[in-house]
């Protein structure tokens, strides 16, 4: 492992492509190699048991390809599975949790609203991360049934992903909410068809830069920050739909190689 190694990403799909975008503005000398789990998707649904399953084969599959730091760009995932990868795993691992403390300190109405997956709004993470930060917040939590898949059939801009988003929002915005946190990965995809939905005094936010942040600080205390100055190489596997993931690649306007991988 060397500097020069690679960063590894894994999701449930496309969605972590969300965080890489942010991690590679922030470190736009960093190698990325991400894996697409799409045949599984959505692990908002699974078991814990499963999705640490999934987690570990993910995992072993980066490792393999030399990653110096492995981001868990699944909400689901990292609440279920991070702690048994650290244990299991001599490698810094990043995770990503609903932004719940952000919107805490930004919300005006005292009332948040989180959209999320049935994985992540039951696991014990989420519940420890509001009460934490948002004790004197009142958090209206609404499953995200269903957007996944849309998402990973390329339905971003449907009627039927608006209609299921407006179902989804309205009973939100009759509370009140000023703040909306989109707790998967995959939901920063939907941002345009939110904002048609969402009056512009709701603020949308997303972890996507703060992972980012912390990609980078992670880096740096292990002293493995490419500073190397070469433009890199970047590699994406799926084993669904590889034109799927290709175009959401092609938006990143970064320099990547995809290809389809039996996993």
């Amino acid at each position: 492992m060397t500097t020069t190694s690679p960063i590894g990403i894994f999701d449930s799909g496309v969605g972590g492509t969300t965080v890489w975008k942010e991690i590679s503005k922030l470190l736009p000398n960093e190698q990325v190699i991400y894996l697409a789990d799409s045949k599984n998707a959505p692990y908002g649904d699974k078991k814990p048991e499963e999705i640490v399953r999934l987690s570990i084969k993910n995992t072993e599959f980066l490792l393999k390809n030399s990653c110096k730091t492995i981001v868990v760009a699944c909400n689901t995932a990292t609440t279920a599975a991070i702690a048994t990868l650290r244990q299991k795993y001599d490698i810094p691992f990043i995770g990503i949790e609903p932004a719940i403390k952000p919107a805490a300190s930004l919300t005006d109405t005292n009332r948040v609203g989180v959209l999320a997956t049935k994985g992540t709004l039951s696991s014990a993470l989420f519940h420890q991360t509001a009460n934490l930060h948002a004790k004197n917040i009142e958090i209206m939590e609404q499953r995200g049934d269903g957007l996944v898949e849309l998402i990973e059939s390329g339905e971003t801009n449907s009627e039927k992903t608006f209609a299921l988003l407006k179902n989804y929002i309205e009973p939100m915005l009759e509370k009140n909410i000023d703040c909306l946190v989109l707790g998967c990965t995959h939901y920063p995809y939907l941002i345009p068809q939110l904002k048609k939905i969402l009056p512009p005094s709701v603020t949308i936010i997303d972890s996507g830069e703060a992972v980012a942040r912390q990609t980078k600080h992670v880096l740096e205390k292990s002293n493995l920050l490419n500073t190397s100055g070469t433009k890199p190489i970047n590699f994406c596997y799926t084993n669904y739909k590889i034109h799927l993931l290709q175009g959401f690649i092609n938006k990143l306007e970064l320099n990547t190689w995809v290809e389809f991988l039996e996993f």
